[in-house]
C-alpha cells in the first residue's frame, strides 16, 4: 500500500518540480503591474510616457514598456463615438512615443487609421442600409403573418418592428457580423504593431 502524503508535502513536491522562477519571470511579476498602472494613468491624465519609463533601469524598462504597449493596444477599438475616437488617438500617440522604429510604427498607424476612417465613413452608411433592409424584411414578415391569421389579403397593421425583441436580437447579430470584419483587420494591424520595437 502506498504512502499517504499531506497536502503540504504534495505542494512542496509540485514546487520542486516547477523550480525557481527565472529572473525574467520575477521582473514581469514586479514591473508588469507598474506598466499597467502607468498606461492607465497615461490614458486618464495624459502623463509623459517617455519620461515615466526613463525612470526605470534597462531590464525593468523593457517589461514596463511591454506592459504599457499591451494596455495601449487593447485600447484601440472601433470609433463608435467621439470618446472612442479620442481614446484611439491617445493610445496611438502613446504607442508612437514608446516605439523605437517610428517609421515602421507610423506605417502601421496609417493602416489602422484607414480602417477606422472607413468604419466611420462607409461603415455608418452600410449599417444604415442594413438596418433599413432588416426593418423592411421584418415588417413584411409580420404583415404576412397577420394576413395568414386573419385570412384578409389586404390586411395591414401599423407595428413598430424596432421594438420587437426578435428584430433587436437580429439587428445585434447583423451589427456584430459587420463589425467583426473591421475587428479582424484591426487585430491583425495591432499584432503587427506589437511586433515593432
Amino acid at each position: 500500500m502506498g504512502e499517504i502524503k499531506s497536502a503540504a508535502e504534495i505542494a512542496r513536491e509540485k514546487l520542486a518540480r516547477i523550480g525557481e522562477p527565472t529572473e525574467e519571470e520575477r521582473l514581469k511579476w514586479k514591473y508588469g503591474p507598474e506598466g499597467e498602472k502607468l498606461a492607465a494613468r497615461y490614458l486618464k491624465q495624459d502623463c509623459n510616457l517617455v519620461n515615466e519609463v526613463s525612470k526605470y533601469d534597462d531590464k525593468a524598462k523593457k517589461v514596463v514598456v511591454t506592459s504599457v504597449n499591451d494596455i495601449l493596444l487593447r485600447n484601440i477599438g472601433l470609433p463608435r463615438n467621439e470618446a472612442a475616437r479620442k481614446a484611439n488617438k491617445v493610445a496611438m500617440d502613446g504607442l508612437k512615443a514608446l516605439k523605437n522604429d517610428k517609421a515602421a510604427a507610423e506605417n502601421v498607424f496609417s493602416k489602422i487609421r484607414k480602417v477606422l476612417d472607413h468604419y466611420v465613413q462607409e461603415g455608418a452608411s452600410q449599417k444604415q442600409q442594413a438596418y433599413e433592409s432588416l426593418k423592411a424584411e421584418f415588417e413584411e414578415k409580420i404583415q404576412q403573418a397577420i394576413r395568414q391569421q386573419t385570412g384578409v389579403n389586404n390586411a395591414r397593421m401599423n407595428i413598430d418592428v424596432e421594438k420587437q425583441p426578435q428584430f433587436l436580437e437580429e439587428w445585434q447579430r447583423v451589427q456584430s457580423q459587420m463589425e467583426a470584419q473591421y475587428l479582424t483587420v484591426l487585430d491583425e494591424y495591432k499584432q503587427e504593431l506589437a511586433a515593432i520595437d
